[in-house]
């Protein structure tokens, strides 16, 4: 009997305690520079590294150079646009480097895919529909790919399969499924279950005569 998922029901979203020293600060951009929303400013960049994964100063102020350049619109960086693409990196919460860039990649795919899902919905003629739903349909099969590449990483290489168990009674008896679990992988393992003989069951016995009737009229035949 199939059953249907758990559904969790989603908190309503807390809004940003500035106030607070501990939370995760926010980018403001100017003409010529990325400063960080932060009383302290050594703080900010260790509670923004934290949150986004990176291992020291270097690598906290690339990323967010990448991010400010993959926000632009119009030509020109959008800060509501970068504070969603870092919101959204938080929310991957990236462990090392290779999550880091991993995750700021997903981000940047996904805000270039509902570009193109934009572009498309105002295409007014076919050639233009046509380049958008392509480039579209590119991205978003880069999407999952990314997704299934983290979740790999994550578990260390290695890809866990679910393979649900599986019962037969028609005839010949039920045959039960037992799950394995080997190197990160479930395997299953096929096995005759003990049931009760009765009506409607074939014996071993009765199931190897019945083959040597199957050869035997399959040799007459051939005669």
């Amino acid at each position: 009997m199939t059953t249907s998922p758990n559904r969790h029901t989603t908190p309503p979203v807390a809004a940003t305690d500035r106030s607070d020293p501990a939370a995760s600060p926010r980018i403001k951009l100017y003409r010529r520079r990325i400063a960080i929303d932060h009383p302290d400013p050594k703080t900010g960049e260790r509670l923004l590294a934290d949150a986004l994964g990176a291992v020291d100063r270097d690598a906290l102020h690339g990323i967010l150079k990448q991010l400010v350049k993959a926000s632009v619109i119009a030509q020109k960086p959008d800060e509501a646009n970068l504070a969603f693409m870092i919101s959204m990196m938080k929310s991957i919460a990236p462990r090392d480097s290779i999550e880091a860039m991993l995750a700021a990649q997903m981000v940047s795919i996904h805000v270039l895919a509902m570009r193109c899902a934009h572009r498309l919905a105002f295409a007014d003629d076919i050639p233009r529909q046509d380049s958008a739903s392509r480039a579209l349909a590119k991205l978003t099969r880069i999407f999952p790919a990314q997704v299934e590449t983290l979740n790999r990483y994550r578990n260390n290489g290695e890809q866990a399969i679910t393979v649900q168990s599986l019962t037969v009674q028609d005839g010949a008896g039920a045959t039960a499924s037992h799950a394995v679990q080997h190197a990160g992988m479930i395997v299953t393992e096929q096995g005759v279950a003990d049931t009760p003989m009765g009506a409607g069951s074939i014996s071993p016995h009765e199931a190897g005569e019945g083959e040597h009737e199957l050869v035997d009229a399959a040799q007459g035949a051939s005669a």
